[in-house]
């Protein structure tokens, strides 16, 4: 059973800095790419920042920047770093597995994590 575990959210005052951790757990063969969304309060699920297998990053125009998106394949493990946050940035934050794999089964899936909380106060 493949988990995707999120931690390292909290409350923070604006301006100020967090760092977010995924790691994912199970019979994981392969991961192609790994990624952080984020649902603000009124809006829809959107894009944050991704990496792919081969280092490539994508990273959304408001928090270019401020935000930078890494890796520790080996382990499954990714990060999002936020500086300068903002009260806009408050939401909550999941992270993303693209076209993974596991040694049970050749097709590639998507899987998400139960997010967590982010809130930046003025």
């Amino acid at each position: 059973q493949v988990r995707l575990v999120e931690s390292g959210g909290g409350l923070v005052q604006a301006g100020g800095s967090l760092r977010l951790s995924c790691v994912a757990s199970g019979r994981i063969f392969s991961i192609n790419g790994m990624g952080w969304y984020r649902q603000v309060l009124g809006k829809q699920r959107e894009l944050v920042a991704a990496i792919t297998f081969d280092g490539t990053t994508d990273v959304a125009d408001s928090v270019k920047g401020r935000f930078a998106i890494s890796r520790d394949a080996a382990k499954y493990t990714w990060y999002l770093e936020m500086n300068s946050l903002k009260p806009e940035d408050t939401g909550v934050y999941y992270c993303h597995a693209d076209g993974l794999r596991t040694w049970d089964s050749g097709a590639y899936g998507d899987y998400w994590g139960q997010g967590t909380q982010v809130t930046v106060s003025s």
